[in-house]
């Protein structure tokens, strides 16, 4: 147990496919008391809150607003990459909330990147934000978050998207290859199937069909240990990959928005990869669009360096 500032205390949370990242709110917007569970140990979002509430200890709060790995389409949220669902009436009842605030996780992504210090990102190739334009933001973790901001003329407007659903984009043979064995697996591939934890051990798999190599039984953390270790030619070629289609699925969604406020790339994986990502072919792909060239070279790309910035989205979305 702790201390608690006098005054409300909102409860906020991230909820994505592995993990739950919960805090509390007190009443000059500061976040404290921030505590990850694993989304495995609970059987959903009522179980895990009042774990956590709990062990916290505390004032009861009146309000929470929670983030979710997930479209938001109505009363009943289904997490994609999850066993967890819930009632969003339900679940405010039974933690006894006045106001339960369900908002996708990428969406209060974005409404943080506002928030950000310099120093809470770091620039990956050259370009130069220009005031007002929009701003995109893909994520590679458990699944592929897509978001990004407009400028209504007085405030940041986030954008609720599925983007990571759209159709993967192959630019060589060997991506076309690669999607072939997804598609033969998958039927529609998607960039998620490729740009997230689950999508390393995909294309793990798809590279050693195609180039005739056993494929091993690892997880998205034994591959991205060996190829930063460079260990393992065959995970280094993966993370390669990686790297390289994700510069692509940023430069669409940098077309798609006119993003030339810039394109900010955060997940659980990226910033993990320090070196190994700013020296990939990430930066290159994002700028091989033929005649758009130009206009990509021009736009700025961060790895966002921040714990947990999503929290502070979520706290803003309560405002």
């Amino acid at each position: 147990m702790q201390e608690f500032p006098t005054g409300p205390h909102d409860l906020i949370a991230d909820i994505g496919g592995t993990n739950a990242r919960f805090a509390r709110v007190d009443a000059h917007r500061r976040i404290y008391a921030e505590q990850i569970l694993a989304c495995a140990d609970f059987t959903g979002l009522t179980a895990a809150a009042t774990a956590y509430l709990q062990a916290t200890g505390g004032p009861r709060p009146t309000r929470a607003a929670i983030a979710v790995a997930t479209p938001i389409t109505g009363d009943w949220i289904q997490f994609t990459n999850s066993h967890w669902s819930f009632s969003t009436e339900t679940a405010r009842r039974e933690l006894g909330l006045e106001q339960l605030l369900i908002l996708n996780d990428f969406t209060a992504f974005a409404l943080s990147l506002p928030l950000l210090g310099a120093n809470e990102r770091r620039a990956v190739g050259g370009g130069a934000a220009v005031a007002g334009e929009p701003i995109g933001l893909i994520g590679a973790g458990t699944g592929l978050g897509v978001s990004g901001l407009v400028w209504s003329g007085d405030r940041w407007l986030p954008l609720q998207t599925e983007g990571g659903h759209v159709t993967f984009s192959p630019t060589d043979g060997r991506e076309w290859a690669i999607g072939q064995i997804l598609h033969r697996r998958f039927g529609h591939v998607s960039p998620e199937r490729l740009l997230s934890g689950p999508g390393l051990v995909n294309l793990h798999v798809a590279l050693a069909e195609l180039e005739g190599w056993p494929a091993e039984d690892l997880t998205p953390a034994d591959l991205t240990e060996r190829a930063l270790a460079g260990t393992c030619p065959h995970s280094r070629e993966v993370l390669e990959l990686f790297c390289g289609a994700l510069g692509t699925a940023a430069s669409n969604l940098a077309i798609t928005l006119g993003a030339r406020g810039g394109v900010y790339i955060g997940g659980g994986i990226v910033p993990r990869l320090g070196d190994f990502f700013d020296r990939s072919t990430f930066r290159s792909r994002f700028e091989a669009k033929g005649r758009f060239s130009t206009y990509l070279a021009a736009i700025p790309t961060w790895v966002i360096t921040a714990a947990n910035p999503a929290l502070r989205g979520v706290a803003a979305a309560l405002t």
